[in-house]
């Protein structure tokens, strides 16, 4: 499972940049090892750090919103814990607390980068959820500039050092802290970290080796799918900068509601209003189930309100499964409230045949009780 690491620094999903900044430097002045010299902390302050490193990022807090874990491909935490000499923690608390990282520099890095996960959203119908379906969804997303393919180049020209840098890609800065002197390094503000730039850049792509397009995808539904699921298109997602590998696209599922049906994980419900009389006598209802079509249900004679007539393997299908769900027809037995004077007469014969049918005070503990008290004592003690 995916690390919690909004939770590990104690702030919620829709923290801003400058709440977690704040929570971080909150935890690090009370564990960092040169203050919390206790194992239990020094754990605690590794894990806060990754947690502060992957939720600083952009990408790797994209990755996480998106129910993954940047940190499973065993990358290393940044703050790594105390290494005394080498000060293996205390990098992040100077990122924390100057925006810059402290000890030794980190280089210049790539200028093709990974790209970023795609998610989209997909309204489906009841249907389509319980039989599948293949959609064609459009797309908008950075793919691969056809003209310099990736490179950012124009022509035959070629990247040159970065000036600024020197092709460090970081430009360093000393400033006073409660510890003294400390040297930052930032970005280069110039060539943004990458060590080089692009004296003639492609005229489609303005250098970045990427372009924003729309695009069509074809996506297979599987059955059995409900609202909330995600399916993932593999390097579907953003190409990266400098023409990087794309990442994924998720296509979330929105299920639309039924006008008949109410979906329980793989079970359906639905309600049939029987009249009195046939639910006295007994009669037969056809539903129009979702995958079976129309389907008759016996509605028994003597019918109580609240009766539930259960089609077993005729709802939902599970997912990757053949087995399926059941439909559960709530039976609510209508009453008429106006009455001519024939149908008067002949209910009050029915009556006068019925001497033994007389209306009754009945206890909520009586076993035969089958009021709404009576239900609602079975449904708190669990019956």
């Amino acid at each position: 499972m995916a690390r919690d690491y909004y939770g590990t620094l104690g702030v919620g999903p829709k923290a801003s940049d400058q709440e977690i900044k704040r929570a971080y430097r909150k935890l690090a002045r009370e564990l960092h090892p040169d203050v919390n010299p206790d194992e239990t902390a020094q754990a605690r302050f590794r894990e806060v750090s990754t947690a502060y490193e992957v939720l600083s990022d952009p990408e790797k807090r994209r990755i996480v919103d998106l129910g993954g874990d940047p940190m499973e491909s065993g990358a290393s935490a940044g703050a790594g814990g105390f290494s005394g000499a080498g000060f293996g923690g205390l990098g992040d608390v100077f990122e924390a607390f100057f925006g810059g990282s402290g000890g030794t520099a980190r280089g210049p890095r790539g200028r093709v980068q990974p790209g970023a996960d795609s998610l989209l959203r997909t309204k489906l119908t009841l249907a389509e959820c319980a039989t599948g379906v293949t959609k064609t969804i459009t797309v908008d997303t950075a793919i691969l500039c056809d003209g310099c393919t990736g490179s950012g180049t124009h022509g035959d020209s070629q990247p040159v050092r970065c000036e600024t840098c020197g092709g460090a890609g970081e430009v360093q800065s000393v400033q006073r802290s409660f510890l003294g002197q400390v040297m930052t390094s930032r970005p280069c503000p110039t060539c943004r970290g990458v060590g080089e730039t692009i004296p003639d850049p492609c005229h489609k792509c303005g250098g970045d080796g990427r372009v924003r397009a729309r695009r069509d995808i074809t996506v297979k539904v599987p059955a059995g799918v409900s609202g909330g699921m995600r399916i993932r298109l593999a390097a579907q997602g953003e190409v990266g900068p400098g023409g990087g590998p794309a990442g994924d696209l998720y296509v979330e599922v929105i299920e639309q509601p039924h006008e008949v049906f109410v979906r329980d994980g793989d079970d359906l419900h639905c309600t049939i209003r029987v009249p009195m009389v046939d639910a006295a006598l007994g009669t037969t209802v056809t539903l129009d189930t979702i995958i079976d079509g129309p389907t008759e249900i016996t509605v028994d004679p003597g019918t109580q309100p609240g009766s539930v007539s259960v089609l077993r393997g005729h709802g939902m299908p599970k997912l990757r499964s053949t087995v399926r769900g059941d439909v559960h027809a709530h039976l609510e037995v209508v009453i008429p409230s106006r009455l001519d004077g024939k149908q008067s007469k002949l209910l009050q014969e029915f009556k006068n045949h019925r001497d033994r049918d007389q209306a009754e005070v009945v206890s909520t503990g009586s076993q035969n009780s089958g009021g709404l008290f009576s239900r609602l004592r079975d449904a708190f003690s669990g019956r």
